[in-house]
């Protein structure tokens, strides 16, 4: 038994972002040099995504959007649109949970179920995976794999789940971030402090500012991995 659950529980050890970003770079979203890729969580929403959206376009930026299943359902609209925009959808599961507490079938169908109402809404096939919290069991990767999925997490984020700055947001990005690497934020607030995205989406041009005066390029994560 406790066998088993060290081997189910064995890939959360790639939530350990200096561990995983030198032996895991793919993992980590580490891709090309030149620029860095932007991805938001927990999308669609009603009111988080439209402020992020406008402030991406104001630099000609395109991002990816890991979405939920269940607010693809509730909002699908609002998917539609980051997809019409010109930005890549990826997948964060249909409801989310702790990956630790689930069977690798029970994942599967809930990615799957993302997978398939994802690609309905927005007439895109996603290529990414992303698990809720960053929470990789052996399931996830089974899961991932019987849906045709590529599992990615980030190595530099905002921590804008809690109701802070947007400097505060930059500040924390930057603390990590490298060229090459990605950037993981949130244009929704259904997992985390009410009104979070605001201050989100004001962190946008602060951030501009230092990709700007590094030279580097903003990229989907497509773009970003394909070298």
């Amino acid at each position: 038994m406790a066998i088993a659950v060290v081997a189910h529980a064995g890939p959360v050890l790639g939530a350990v972002g200096p561990l995983r970003r030198r032996l895991l770079p793919r993992l980590s979203g580490i891709g090309a040099s030149g620029g860095v890729a932007l991805t938001f969580d927990d999308g669609p929403d009603p009111l988080g995504t439209p402020a992020v959206l406008e402030a991406l376009a104001a630099f000609g930026w395109t991002a990816t959007f890991f979405m939920l299943g269940t607010q693809v359902r509730a909002y699908p609209d609002i998917a539609r649109t980051v997809a019409a925009a010109g930005h890549e959808i990826a997948v964060h599961g249909d409801r989310h949970r702790n990956h630790l507490t689930r069977t690798p079938r029970g994942l599967t169908n809930d990615i799957r179920r993302a997978t398939d109402v994802i690609a309905q809404v927005t007439g895109r096939a996603p290529r990414w995976y992303r698990p809720p919290y960053g929470v990789l069991s052996s399931g996830t990767l089974v899961a991932a794999r019987a849906v045709g999925l590529q599992p990615v997490l980030w190595t530099a984020w905002g921590k804008d789940w809690n109701r802070t700055s947007p400097g505060a947001i930059t500040c924390t990005v930057l603390r990590d971030l490298r060229e090459g690497g990605t950037v993981l934020l949130h244009d929704s607030d259904c997992t985390s402090t009410a009104g979070s995205w605001r201050a989100t989406a004001r962190s946008l041009p602060l951030l501009a500012e230092h990709v700007q005066d590094r030279g580097w390029d903003v990229r989907t994560l497509s773009q970003h991995m394909a070298a």
